[in-house]
Parts: C-alpha cells; structure tokens; sequence
C-alpha cells in the first residue's frame, strides 16, 4: 500500500491560498471503485482510500510513515510565479505594445 505525500494546488474557485499551507497525506487506491447495480452508489472496499491526515511540514508526514512502515512517494510543491506589474506600467513610455482600445 502506496501513500501519497503532497502539498495541495489552490482551487479554481480560490483567489487566496487557504489550505494549501499545509501537507496531505493520503492513500493510494487499491481496488477500483465499483457501481452497486441495486442502488447506484459508487462504492469500494478499499478503506484506506477514507484516510486524509494532514501535516504542518513534509518532514513530519515522512517521519509518520516511515515509523509506520508504509511505503510513501512524496511530490515535490510546484510554487506558481506571478509576474509583478503594477498599474501604471500600462502608462509607461517605453511600453513593448501600444497602448490602443
């Protein structure tokens, strides 16, 4: 059983950076979610997949997994870069485009 170790993207609907401050650790699937054929619902006998814990650093979630014995991956945070410009630069003389309607 696989655990996954990563530091969660920001929501499409999120202009902030709430909850993404902190570590997941989750399980990787085992067994592939099925259709109950009476009902509809989705379920799975995998229980692990339930499991959400969070960590303040990623050195604390490696220390939890390998105190216990559970193999891990741990992908590494992609930190998007947001070019800096201001609203005057839009005003700027030496501007690389004209500034038209």
């Amino acid at each position: 059983m696989v655990a996954r170790i990563f530091r969660p993207a920001r929501t499409a609907m999120q202009s902030g950076k709430g909850k993404t401050k902190e570590w997941l650790f989750l399980y990787e699937p085992t067994e592939p979610k099925s259709i109950d054929p009476l009902m509809g619902y989705i379920s799975s006998g995998d229980t692990q997949a339930q499991v959400r814990l969070s960590f303040e650093t990623k050195e604390q979630a490696i220390e939890y997994a390998t105190r216990n014995g559970i193999e891990y991956r741990v992908e590494e945070e992609h930190v998007a870069v947001r070019p800096r410009v201001s609203y005057s630069d839009n005003f700027r003389y030496d501007r690389q485009q004209p500034w038209t309607h």
